[in-house]
């Protein structure tokens, strides 16, 4: 590959670190709000489905954009962007905690109060995504290798999906129960949030496989790699 090939290789996967990191930190910042998506009326065990917090429309972005590094950067550049985001993530809540600390003046638009209603609970609840999602992008990564390995870079379809709908488990089951644990969501919304969560994602997963498959498709014609092949940056 030449130099300059390398250099644009470089500036698109920093484009994509830089989408990774804005999907992650935003939806850790936005959490607290829920609407109703009704596509059609379905309940599961007593419970409506598509009830969400607005926190889980960035982050499939998240995951989209880890299988395409997987994929043409490689295992450990996906690694390290994650690892990036959590850094963000908590670097990011550092800073509230400070603003929240520091008194606001009697002339200011938004008072004490309001700033603690609406960001006192993020620390709390990122520490909690935090800790799912570390497991949820580590279970998506190692997923997706292992099968790419497996079908030596055919089946791209596969891996995507299964390792998407793996760590998607894990995230919501985990991200729920521990929000549950903290106090801030009560436990008769596990399930309905959890199930809700969960096939949110496996949607959003199959629909964005199409994206995957153009993404790489152009990946592969601009830089003229095989199949299987990686950018070694």
């Amino acid at each position: 590959m030449s130099e300059k090939k390398k250099e644009l290789a470089k500036k698109i996967y920093l484009y994509l670190a830089v989408l990774f990191i804005t999907s992650l930190v935003v939806s850790n910042l936005i959490f607290q709000k829920f609407f109703y998506w009704r596509p059609f009326e379905i309940s599961l065990f007593g419970n409506q489905l598509f009830e969400l917090s607005v926190g889980i429309l960035p982050y499939p972005i998240t995951f989209l954009i880890t299988d395409l590094i997987s994929e043409i950067y490689g295992k450990k550049k996906a690694n390290d962007v994650v690892i990036s985001g959590i850094f963000a993530s908590f670097f990011s809540m550092g800073i509230i905690l400070i603003a929240n600390w520091v008194p606001a003046m009697d002339s200011s638009p938004i008072d004490d109060a309001l700033f603690n209603q609406v960001f006192a609970l993020s620390p709390v609840a990122v520490f909690a995504s935090m800790i799912a999602y570390l497991l949820a992008q580590l279970i998506d990564i190692r997923i997706y290798h292992f099968w790419k390995n497996l079908t030596k870079g055919k089946m791209l379809w596969l891996r995507n999906n299964f390792s998407t709908f793996s760590s998607q488990l894990v995230d919501t089951v985990l991200v729920i129960g521990l929000l549950s644990v903290f106090g801030i969501l009560d436990w008769s919304l596990f399930w309905g949030l959890v199930l809700s969560g969960f096939f949110f994602k496996i949607l959003v997963a199959i629909f964005d496989t199409p994206l995957l498959y153009l993404f790489v498709s152009l990946f592969r014609k601009k830089f003229k790699l095989e199949t299987n092949e990686e950018i070694k940056l």
